[in-house]
This record gives C-alpha cells, structure tokens and sequence, in this order.
C-alpha cells in the first residue's frame, strides 16, 4: 500500500521559514519523480516544486529563490524548504508521488503526472 505522509507545515509570519517532510512507503521510492503542490482557497491545485528521478528539479515561478525540493533516497524522505514566506504561500501542501513516463521540467509541475498523493499539511502566512 503506498502512503505518503506530509509534516512540517504550521503557522508563521510572513518572512518567515518552513520545512515540509514527505515520508514515502509503498514504493521503490528511486524509481519515483516527486512533487509538491498546493491548493489554496479559491484556486486550483498548483505544482510548486518537483524533483526527477535524475535529481533535475523545477519550480513555479512564484516560488523561484524562495523555495528549495530535497529528497533523501535512503530514507524515502521528500522535503520542502520554504524560505520568505509570504501571506500568499498560505495553502495546504501536498506531497506526491509519479511513475507514468519522462515528464520535462514543466510537465512535472503538472497533477496530470502523478500518480499518489498525500493527505497535505497546512502552511498559514500571516501577521
């Protein structure tokens, strides 16, 4: 059975940092690309960050300089590094996991590529 569990998220104020964890099981995790994504109140559900089986990562423009995707294979482990938040940062994040082909750098930030999700974890950005 594939889980992945996302943690890390909470309430900070703009300016702010934030690490997200993504623990995965259920799959050979190397074999895997990762994302993250968010979904905000009102919006539809937008990739953030991904990471390829190759290690090449690719970011939304909105997060460019600002966020950082990390994974440890080892330990099946996906992070999320959040630096300078901002009140619109503020969503629910959610981990997930694709194995359908070679997506490029853009398709990655796309749900259309993944095949498992998370149950999210809420970022709030406020002062």
């Amino acid at each position: 059975q594939v889980r992945l569990v996302e943690s890390g998220g909470g309430s900070v104020q703009p300016g702010g940092s934030l690490r997200l964890s993504c623990a995965a099981s259920g799959i050979t995790y190397s074999r895997y690309y990762m994302g993250w994504f968010r979904l905000a109140p009102g919006k539809e559900r937008e990739g953030v960050a991904a990471i390829r089986t190759d290690g090449s990562t690719s970011y939304a423009d909105s997060v460019k300089g600002r966020f950082t995707i990390s994974e440890d294979n080892a330990g099946n482990t996906l992070y999320l590094q959040m630096n300078a938040l901002k009140p619109e940062d503020t969503a629910m994040y959610y981990c997930a996991a694709g194995r359908l082909g070679n997506p490029s750098a853009l398709q990655a930030l796309s749900v259309l590529w993944y095949n498992f999700w998370g149950q999210g974890t809420q970022v709030t950005v406020s002062s």
